[in-house]
């Protein structure tokens, strides 16, 4: 069940920056709008049977955050905040909302230029980009009202997370990593690795895509678009079966990617150019610099291409803090959706033992 705000002006904004736009001009030949990405969100999200809120939090400079809530009848729980990674939007966690909606209340939102929020210039500095993030996600729990929380990213939405928690670390009682991207240090020995395991055609593709947007060949199929992405990542299908076995996720997939470049550009600005594996300014060094008391879990898929071994590096630069690696058996990167049964229990469980050492504390102040 879902309640939606009125776009109201919101869609304004969202078409004036198009309109401002030179690939905003170009690519109207693509089948899509607003209107048709809201249309496509609603479809995927029938499957939440908890009840479900849409709404836009205003930040700085007229910006927006689209933002889905669930709410829980356990409201002494901690509520858990879940950022979606590259190219993706908070609705991709549909199979996840009842299962921790159980036990506590649930937020997720499209990051600042993904999906239905605001289409925001970043900055052409790696650091700068990475702030401006991290500052979007602060000003996002400002408008939202939250005091404490569970922070969970995935992919990329973990590199975010992890420099939030960094910046922020009262607001984060307990940060899960799954699957997070950026975190290795790019080494030759490394780049063999990957390139072992990598498809022939990938390594022809994607050091062409290095020197252009990376979803940019979806926009210039135009009419041939979706066509193109159900060819190109049948995957996709697959991998949400368990809630819809057509082309309902792979189409709401296509439109969140064809909207104007926003944050999939920053993204390019903040990974290194040889390619999309490794951030410029790798996230594990930085974990020394977390406060001590924010426990972290790492969720890895057992047969993802994300190198799980940053898990145990992280557990000994921080081996004074609580470190916690978990496998999901059977599962890729998008584990939370191909195994996410397996993974809905352990992200139950985790947040659990995050509500029990928030209560010990809370008992350890007041005694």
């Amino acid at each position: 069940m879902a309640d939606e705000a009125s776009p109201g002006c919101e869609h304004g904004e969202f078409l004036a920056m198009e309109s401002r736009s030179w690939l905003g001009r170009c690519f109207r030949w693509c089948p899509t709008s607003l209107p048709q990405l809201a249309a496509a969100e609603t479809k995927v999200l029938q499957y939440v049977k908890s009840r479900l809120e849409r709404f836009y939090v205003p930040i700085s400079n007229g910006r927006l955050i689209w933002t889905l809530k669930v709410r829980s009848k356990k409201p002494d729980t901690l509520p858990i905040v879940m950022i979606h990674g590259f190219a993706a939007a908070a609705g991709f966690f549909f199979l996840n909302f009842d299962a921790l909606a159980e036990h506590r209340a649930v937020y997720a939102f499209d990051i600042l230029g993904f999906g239905r929020s605001s289409r925001h210039e970043f900055s052409t500095k790696p650091d700068v980009a990475e702030e401006e993030f991290v500052e979007s996600i602060e000003e996002w729990r400002k408008g939202v009202g939250l005091e404490k929380f569970i922070l969970m990213g995935t992919s990329f939405g973990g590199f975010l997370a992890a420099s939030y928690a960094i910046k922020h670390p009262e607001r984060v009682k307990h940060l899960i990593l799954a699957d997070p991207w950026g975190f290795p240090e790019r080494t030759e020995q490394a780049a063999k690795e990957l390139r072992d395991q990598t498809p022939f055609w990938r390594r022809i593709i994607v050091p062409l895509l290095s020197h252009f947007n990376l979803l940019a060949p979806v926009r210039f199929a135009g009419l041939l678009g979706p066509r193109l992405l159900r060819s190109a990542r049948p995957d996709i299908r697959t991998k949400f079966a368990a809630g819809f076995e057509d082309n309902t996720v792979i189409d709401y997939l296509y439109h969140c990617i064809v909207q104007p470049p926003s944050a999939e550009t920053a993204f390019s600005t903040i990974r290194q150019s040889e390619g999309v594996e490794w951030a410029k300014n790798p996230m594990l060094p930085r974990l020394t610099r977390l406060h001590p008391d924010v426990p972290i879990t790492f969720i890895y898929g057992a047969d993802s291409w994300i190198d799980s071994r940053t898990g145990k590096q992280a557990a000994t630069l921080r081996k004074d803090s609580y470190v916690d690696i978990i496998h999901i058996q059977n599962a890729g990167h998008h584990m939370y959706a191909e195994q996410h049964g397996e993974f809905n229990r352990e992200l139950v469980r985790v947040c659990e033992n995050a509500d029990k050492q928030l209560n010990g504390l809370l008992l350890k102040t007041l005694s």
